[in-house]
């Protein structure tokens, strides 16, 4: 079954933006895998593919984080459907 994530994986406590951003890039690292595809936002990041691969990816993302940060915060929205769209799809007609 087709799925699709939003997650959104942020560090917690006292840190410098340059902080947040360094440990929000290695969660980003491992949600990449050439059988998914991602799309990276402001806010969270979007990635499609199959349902088992995405909890695992998300799962990393996630420890990467709190393997060299003691407190991080995970928000996910994830979505399945037979006929799931793509986010080409749904963006293209705000184009």
């Amino acid at each position: 079954m087709r799925s699709s994530v939003a997650i959104q994986v942020l560090p917690l406590g006292n840190l410098t933006k340059d902080e947040i951003y360094h440990f929000v890039d290695m969660a980003i690292e491992e949600l990449k895998h050439p059988e998914l595809k991602i799309m990276v936002c402001p806010f969270e990041t979007v990635v499609e593919g199959p349902e088992e691969l995405l909890w695992e990816v998300i799962k990393k993302a996630h420890q990467a984080v709190i393997k060299h940060h003691p407190s991080c915060a995970s928000y996910i929205k994830f979505f399945s459907a037979p006929d799931l769209g793509t986010t080409e799809e749904k963006l293209s007609r705000h184009s």
